[in-house]
């Protein structure tokens, strides 16, 4: 009976062996496949920067182009309303003033 009792614990202490090791090899399985995740991810981050970079400059140019339009619009308008204050009976002045505000 003594001889069973010492064969079940050297087969429970082998098979615990045999799980921390099982268990060793899936953790460091598992940090691997994130630190592999996490170059993939830094590597696709580094790859957008130069798109990111090309759409700041379009957007840019697009408010640069927006901000000169509005600048001619608001010069324009001030104007209009210089010319339509100076002669404030000339209906076409008031139009054109109408105009420009538009």
């Amino acid at each position: 009976m003594g001889k069973y009792f010492v064969g079940i614990v050297i087969f429970g202490v082998i098979f615990y062996i045999i799980s921390i090791f099982n268990r060793l090899v899936v953790t460091k399985n598992r940090y691997i496949n994130a630190f592999s995740q996490i170059d993939v991810q830094l590597k696709r981050r580094y790859d957008l920067i130069p798109s990111l970079v090309e759409v700041a400059k379009r957007y840019m140019e697009h408010e640069q182009s927006t901000l000169e339009r509005v600048i001619a619009a608001r010069n324009g308008a001030s104007k209009q309303l210089r010319e339509a204050h100076n002669n404030p009976a000339d209906p076409t002045a008031i139009r054109q003033m109408s105009e420009a505000e538009n």
